[in-house]
């Protein structure tokens, strides 16, 4: 069994950062890919990053140059360092990871941009 677990969230003035966390613990298995989404009230969640085992990586456009993911090789963890914050940035975020015997969900971590 593989668990997941985000951290991280919080408040924030707008233009402030906040760095997401998240670790898949459990049954051991090799690095494929994972992903953060995040789903404002009233909206479809929706795919913010994304880190595969070559270290490529894929950016909705919205946080482009905001955003940037990585993952830390030691252990299966991922990271969302997320500067200059908007309020449309508003959401619970999900880690989203692949492992071989299916893709599984964080809880999610609520991130709250506002003056």
């Amino acid at each position: 069994q593989v668990n997941v677990a985000e951290s991280g969230g919080g408040l924030v003035q707008p233009g402030g950062s906040l760095r997401l966390s998240c670790a898949a613990s459990g049954r051991a298995f090799s690095f494929v890919a994972m992903a953060w989404y995040r789903q404002a009230p009233g909206h479809q969640r929706e795919l913010v990053a994304s880190i595969r085992a070559s270290g490529s990586t894929d950016y909705k456009d919205s946080v482009k140059g905001r955003f940037a993911i990585s993952r830390s090789r030691a252990n299966n963890m991922v990271f969302l360092q997320m500067d200059n914050l908007i309020p449309e940035d508003t959401a619970i975020y999900y880690c989203y990871v692949y492992t071989p015997w299916g893709n599984i969900w964080g809880q999610g971590t609520q991130v709250t941009v506002s003056s």
